[in-house]
C-alpha cells in the first residue's frame, strides 16, 4: 500500500532554531496515527507540513504521491481535510453551521457567491447528522459551544470525503462530557470502512479514540518513538517523551497516564 504522507529527513529551521530536526516517517491509507508531545516539540508543524501551508527547510515531503514544492497546493488542498483552532478563526462567526460545513466543497470559509447543487446540500446535511449537529444546521457558528464547534470543524473537514485527514487538538479545552462525544464520534469515525487516513495532534492519552492504529511521540523536533500504537505508546516512551516518570495504563482501547 503506498503512503498517503511521508516525510523523508525533513528539518524545518526557523531564526536558526531546528523546530523539526531530521524526521523520518510515513502514513500508510488505512493508518490512523497519534501525535504526543510537549509544547514546542514540532507537532503543529508537522501537521502543517502535511496539511501544503509550509515548506521544509531540507527534505523532502511528499503527500497523495505529490512532491510538496513541485505541485499546485491548491490542486492538493482540496483532497485534505484539516481541523484546527486556526482554521475556526477563519470561519465568520454569523455563518449558518450548514453553510460553514457546505462551503469545504469550494474550499472556502464563508458563503459568498458560489453555487452549490442538491448534492452539496444533502451531502452536507448527511455530514451534520453524522458528527451529532442536525439539530444546529441554521445556528449561527460563533453561538454554538466549543464542543458543538470543534465536531463542526470535523465535519467540515470530512465534507469533501479527504483521502487524508488532519485533526490538530480536536479535543482541547473540551469539558468531560464534551470531550468524551467527540472521542466516541472519533473512534466510530476511525473504525468505519472508507474512512481516510487520519494523523490527530494531541497533549493528552486520553484523547486517543478507540480505533487509532498508530503512534508518533516528539520532543524537541525529534522522534522519540514511531509505530503500532501497542509498539510505540508505552510508559517508557512516555517518560523519555515529556522528561517526567509516567505510568501508562489501558482499558478496553482507552488510555490514561499518571505521574509515578
Amino acid at each position: 500500500m503506498s503512503s498517503v504522507l511521508q516525510l523523508s529527513d525533513v528539518s524545518v529551521v526557523r531564526n536558526g532554531r531546528a523546530i523539526v530536526d531530521s524526521v523520518s516517517w510515513s502514513v500508510e491509507a488505512d493508518q490512523r496515527w497519534v501525535v504526543l508531545g510537549p509544547n514546542g516539540a514540532g507537532k503543529t508543524t508537522v501537521l502543517q507540513l502535511a496539511s501544503t501551508m509550509m515548506y521544509p527547510s531540507s527534505g523532502t515531503v511528499d503527500i497523495l504521491d505529490s512532491a510538496l514544492g513541485k505541485v499546485d497546493v491548491f490542486e492538493l488542498r482540496p483532497r485534505i481535510g484539516i481541523a484546527s483552532t486556526a482554521m475556526a478563526r477563519r470561519v465568520p462567526a454569523d455563518e449558518s453551521v450548514l453553510n460553514v460545513v457546505m462551503t469545504a466543497a469550494y474550499s472556502v470559509t464563508g458563503r459568498w457567491n458560489e453555487e452549490y447543487e442538491d448534492i452539496d446540500v444533502k451531502r452536507a446535511k448527511r455530514v451534520l447528522t453524522e458528527w451529532h449537529l442536525e439539530g444546529l444546521a441554521d445556528r449561527k457558528f460563533g453561538t454554538l459551544s466549543d464542543g458543538e464547534q470543534k465536531r463542526v470543524q470535523i465535519a467540515r473537514a470530512v465534507m469533501t470525503d479527504p483521502e487524508l485527514l488532519l485533526l490538530d487538538e480536536p479535543a482541547a479545552s473540551l469539558d468531560l462530557g464534551s470531550r468524551e462525544e467527540l472521542v466516541t464520534l472519533l473512534g466510530g469515525y476511525a473504525q468505519s470502512e472508507g474512512s481516510p487516513a487520519i494523523v490527530m495532534v494531541t497533549h493528552h492519552v486520553e484523547e486517543i479514540p478507540v480505533g487509532f492504529t498508530h503512534a508518533l511521540l516528539l520532543k524537541d523536533g525529534g522522534i522519540v518513538a514511531s509505530g503500532p500504537l501497542t509498539e510505540a505508546l508505552t510508559s517508557e516512551s512516555l517518560t523519555a517523551t515529556f522528561g517526567l516518570s509516567i505510568e501508562l495504563s489501558e482499558n478496553n482501547g482507552r488510555f490514561s497516564a499518571r505521574a509515578q
